[in-house]
């Protein structure tokens, strides 16, 4: 497999604070890897490693097997970060167009309208785009090059519903064509639909690297919900045996639990007061949650 992103042994400092701890990681070709964790994680600034824009306190940080800084390693990227700005005084097709012209091969006009959905936005003036069509003229810079790696920062926020169905249809043919993702988000729903590995960092540590269904089973658990039928304090619930913990909603409760089996046989042996008993597994933000809260006990 080729590796395009490579991280080995990364401890970043700025002064006294340590943003990043002794990360070692590999991005391979054809990957779609989400990068999560809270705010203060580490994550913008591995990703500001991976792209150049910082270097390491210490360790080996590559890009293409080469210098992330260098100008030919960049000329493969599509890159979407948070906060940029585009040019004054340019419409959007005049935009996208200065951005092409940056590139031996870029991809066509209308391919680059077409895919960040702004056809019909072509004439108007970049700067008085709203803010999600703003992230969505910055998908299109990002793809103006053909890139062989996207890197994507909070890439929807302010996009409306249709917007988002729109960009993520077009990230999976991206993917589909053997091209790589690497994608930071606080959309827990989004990195479960579209990435085949999560990576989670917390404190400037990697916690968590496994293909998201295996994150979610061995730190989400299972859950077993039900409704129950009589006054119950649901403190009781807590002393049953393997529950994580206790959720109510109304009459509803759900327990989180690492062995769903023995937890319901107790359940229906001791016949407690319930009904409409459903089990399920747990999901992506309930292993990020235990994850980043937890992370003490679980490293």
């Amino acid at each position: 497999m080729t590796v395009v992103v490579e991280m080995e042994g990364v401890t970043k400092l700025f002064g006294q604070k340590r943003a990043v701890k002794n990360v070692s990681l590999k991005i391979v070709k054809g990957s779609a890897a989400a990068l999560l964790g809270p705010n203060g994680a580490g994550k913008t600034t591995s990703i500001a490693m991976m792209l150049g824009l910082t270097h390491p306190t210490r360790g080996r940080v590559q890009l293409f097997g080469g210098d992330p800084s260098s100008p030919q390693q960049h000329v493969r990227l599509g890159v979407m970060l948070q906060g940029v700005s585009v040019p004054d005084r340019l419409s959007v097709l005049e935009t996208i167009n200065l951005f092409r012209g940056f590139y031996s091969h870029p991809l066509s006009l209308d391919r680059l309208l077409v895919a960040s959905g702004l056809e019909g936005d072509a004439r108007v003036m970049a700067s008085k785009l709203s803010g999600g069509k703003m992230r969505r003229l910055q998908f299109a810079l990002a793809l103006a090059g053909d890139p062989e790696v996207l890197f994507l920062d909070e890439p929807t926020v302010g996009m409306d519903v249709t917007s988002r169905r729109k960009f993520w249809d077009e990230l999976r043919e991206f993917i589909a064509a053997g091209k790589t993702l690497l994608l930071t988000t606080h959309d827990l729903q989004e990195a479960d639909m579209v990435a085949d590995r999560v990576i989670v960092m917390n404190d400037g540590e990697i916690v968590a690297d496994d293909a998201p269904e295996r994150i979610k089973m061995e730190f989400a658990g299972r859950q077993i919900s039900f409704v129950v039928q009589s006054d119950i304090d649901p403190q009781r619930f807590k002393m049953l045996p393997h529950v994580i913990e206790v959720k109510m909603a109304g009459r509803q409760i759900t327990l989180r639990t690492t062995d769903s089996d023995t937890l319901l046989r107790t359940l229906i042996l001791d016949q407690w007061d319930i009904s409409d008993i459903q089990v399920t597994g747990g999901g992506l933000e309930d292993a990020f949650v235990r994850l980043t809260s937890e992370a003490g006990a679980l490293i």
